[in-house]
């Protein structure tokens, strides 16, 4: 029985690809890209003498340049993660990063193992596309959660806001101020627009559809109805922020409840996958006898579609919607 150490080394070089991506981002970027400051980008950017409206072109600038590179081959499949986690990288630096990591992952597996020169150059390019797509995946996810996470106080921090008198514009001037980012930001951009004279509603309908986010629509909806029609804005927010934090303790409740079937879908779809590949690096000529049979590809390609269709059910399965 002999046991090859490749499919470690493979590992391996794809989890450091991974740590490469977020090392590269953070001697970079550093402190200035963090999500748990307590000051938000926008009031740092104040604070070291930046003017109010070129802060807002800077933030603007960054939160839309992704968008603008869908167009871009290749880099379409990560633009809308990456405009949603606000990656500092520019279109051409991502993609530029996303080749240096092909090449890096290229120089471990030649001097690693003794694939092919095709067999490297395919896994290469799949571990340096796919490592920096799971990163920015990560990054998008990391992001979206902390601000459902801030909505509810934010929505609360206006209602107090406009029950003590002050005007809609001002309260979201102090969100702005109060609340850490990536909300903070988001808020104070919102509010330096409306200084410039853009309307409130139009800001936070934009925003909602930039993160595709529900709660941020209901917030979007309830101001340009109170806009139009009128009413006590500080209780309709109100109501609306009993309904934000209920959905997000909700969603935490089914996450927890659904915790062990998701893992559960997980094992029952990987483990298929890890013992095929074990009985592969274990006995490699376990199939000898029956691989050339006229059953045999048709046999593979069944079990193939089975274990499609058992990934696909699975995720259906514990993908509740809240």
């Amino acid at each position: 029985m002999n046991i090859g150490v490749e499919p470690l080394i493979y590992i391996g070089i794809f989890v450091g690809v991974l740590l490469l991506v977020e090392g590269v981002y953070l001697v970079i970027f550093g402190r200035s890209i963090s999500l748990n400051s307590r000051v938000n980008r926008r009031l740092e950017m104040l604070d070291k003498g930046a003017a109010r409206d070129q802060v807002l072109e800077q933030l603007r600038k960054e939160m839309s340049q992704h968008l603008k590179g869908q167009g871009i081959p290749l880099y379409s499949l990560l633009a809308e993660k990456a405009q949603k986690a606000n990656i500092a990288f520019t279109p051409g630096a991502l993609m530029g990063v996303m080749a240096a990591l092909c090449v890096a992952a290229f120089l471990a597996l030649t001097i690693m193992t003794e694939a092919s020169i095709v067999i490297r150059v395919a896994v290469s390019i799949v571990m340096g596309v796919g490592g920096v797509y799971m990163w920015v995946n990560k990054k998008a996810k990391q992001r979206l959660a902390m601000i459902e996470e801030q909505l509810p106080d934010a929505v609360e921090l206006m209602v107090r806001s406009l029950r003590v008198g002050h005007p809609f514009s001002s309260a979201i001037n102090i969100v702005a101020k109060e609340v850490a980012d990536p909300l903070g930001t988001e808020f104070g951009m919102i509010a330096d627009e409306a200084a410039y004279g853009r309307d409130v509603t139009e800001s936070l309908k934009e925003l909602a559809e930039r993160m595709d986010m529900q709660d941020l629509r209901f917030l979007a909806v309830a101001v340009s109805i109170q806009s139009k029609s009128g009413g006590n804005l500080a209780e309709i927010l109100y109501g609306l922020s009993q309904v934000i934090r209920a959905r997000f303790k909700l969603f935490r409740r089914v996450k927890a409840i659904t915790a062990e079937a998701k893992w559960s879908g997980m094992f029952l779809s990987g483990f298929p996958l890890a013992a095929l590949v074990t009985i592969n690096v274990m006995e490699p000529d376990y199939y000898a006898d029956v691989k050339d049979t006229q059953f045999f590809i048709p046999a593979a390609i069944v079990v193939a579609v089975f274990l499609v269709v058992n990934i696909v059910f699975m995720k259906i399965m514990v993908n509740i919607k809240v």
